[in-house]
């Protein structure tokens, strides 16, 4: 059930997307665009709940429950920049927008700007970590929680690989070719 909900979850924020940005654009309804689009939260707060109400129900924790955990960070550190993405390349085929902006190749900026694409990645590790965290508290020590665990140093490795991609373009900058 938890992952039937990870999947529908995902299908909605993109339908939500979708029909925020028609609405904002193609209807000319920004009102309503941007009531569409706040209503992405709700979609976690749904999953929440559900699989807090599965683990009090006696299910066993396993790695859908840490999914569902991962699903939430990853929405709550990347959703705002997905949507951001998404209502700048729509903004500019259909309403006339700017070109949206591309991230810089080189140098400094280059550097500033996968820092904060591994701050990003690091909010979603980090937000998952604490939701796995309290569901282990939530389970207590005699609830098998060796696959919220392990969810965890998945996401500790995923830091870890955000910092040192972000490091390596601080150490070895990208230069212009002369």
């Amino acid at each position: 059930m938890i992952v039937g909900l990870i999947i529908a979850c995902e299908v909605a924020f993109w339908v939500l997307l979708a029909a925020g940005l028609a609405f904002r654009y193609l209807l000319k309804m920004p009102r309503t665009g941007l009531a569409l689009l706040l209503c992405e939260p709700l979609l976690e707060l749904v999953l929440f709940v559900v699989t807090a109400v599965d683990l009090r129900n006696g299910a066993e924790p396993d790695w859908r429950h840490g999914l569902a955990a991962v699903y939430i960070g990853f929405t709550v550190g990347l959703g705002h920049s997905t949507i951001k993405w998404a209502d700048a390349r729509i903004a500019h085929r259909f309403a006339g927008g700017p070109p949206p902006v591309k991230p810089p190749k080189y140098g400094t900026a280059r550097s500033v700007h996968e820092w904060k694409v591994a701050g990003r990645w690091t909010l979603a590790a980090v937000v998952a970590i604490v939701l796995l965290q309290a569901a282990v508290w939530y389970v207590g020590d005699d609830g098998g929680t060796g696959s919220l665990r392990a969810w965890q140093m998945r996401m500790v490795w995923l830091i870890g690989i955000n910092v040192i991609i972000a490091a390596s373009y601080t150490l070895f900058p990208k230069r212009k070719s002369a």
